[in-house]
């Protein structure tokens, strides 16, 4: 099977920094078309405003995809761009620390908001598109492979730091997400899975080295590979999650941070 990924079309939330925009920007090299979308439209124009412009292989698009209606316009403006949808990078997320004693604290809401059901929606709508777009059956009336979603969580899914309690549990919830939507999608030839890190140098982990310098060595003593890994890293384990040499994955989570869960010796959050 081959890690080809050229002539695909791609959709790429969290597209404006960090992870997101390394896988963004990674699909393009590979000759994907890509929507960049996020919700930051000063470093999304920064970013690829003159390249959206042109009539070439990049388009942006800004909205905040925590509404239906935003998600649908994403969907639409995809669709005219570029005719079809074949993958979907659920890239935005957020960190936040939790007060576990806290009933009155939100962080937990926000981020079951932000990083799962905003990537749920997507998901199911995009599913939708991919079907109405593709003929799944072919000659021989087996259900060929339409799309790939993946999902981007993190280690503190399987993890327990009570400091990270709603990050936790959207990870988790994440995780089991990607499961069940898998099994659902399969019928129809589109495979869900998902990338779990831990000591990747995210827009999330840069913020946090500039208020808390030590975690750095914390974090490169506790990896047994001793560093932190780049976005770039991630955005090849996602080709291949994208292409047809994982076309008989589905439904898995893969961890990415350079062994740093099998010690679990840094106790600062997972980014």
């Amino acid at each position: 099977m081959s890690l080809s990924i050229a002539g695909k079309t791609a959709i790429v939330t969290g597209a404006a920094k960090g992870i997101g925009l390394a896988v963004a920007r990674h699909f393009q090299a590979k000759g994907v078309k890509v929507m960049f979308a996020d919700i930051d439209e000063a470093r999304l124009e920064a970013e690829v405003g003159e390249e959206a412009r042109g009539e070439g292989p990049v388009r942006m698009f800004v909205g905040d995809l925590r509404e239906k209606l935003t998600i649908a316009n994403l969907l639409s403006a995809t669709i005219d761009a570029f005719d079809r949808v074949d993958i979907l990078v659920n890239a935005s997320r957020r960190m936040a620390v939790s007060d576990p004693f806290n009933p009155e604290d939100d962080g937990v809401e926000m981020l079951l908001q932000e990083n799962l059901l905003t990537s749920l929606r997507l998901s199911q709508m995009t599913a939708k598109r991919m079907i109405a777009k593709a003929d799944t059956v072919d000659e021989d009336g087996k259900i060929g492979q339409i799309g790939s979603i993946i999902n981007i969580s993190s280690i503190a899914g399987c993890h327990t730091q009570p400091g990270l309690l709603g990050y936790s549990i959207a990870s988790a919830a994440v995780d089991q997400m990607t499961r069940s939507l898998a099994v659902a999608f399969a019928p129809k030839g589109i495979r869900v899975n998902a990338v779990a890190f831990g000591s990747v140098m995210s827009a999330s982990l840069q913020a946090a080295l500039k208020e808390e310098s030590g975690w750095r060595d914390a974090i490169v003593n506790g990896t047994p590979l001793g560093r932190i890994a780049g976005p770039d890293e991630l955005a090849e384990v996602m080709q291949f999650l994208a292409s047809d040499a994982s076309g008989f994955m589905t439904g898995q989570v893969l961890t990415i941070d350079g062994g740093r869960s099998l010690l679990d010796r840094v106790t600062i959050p997972a980014f």
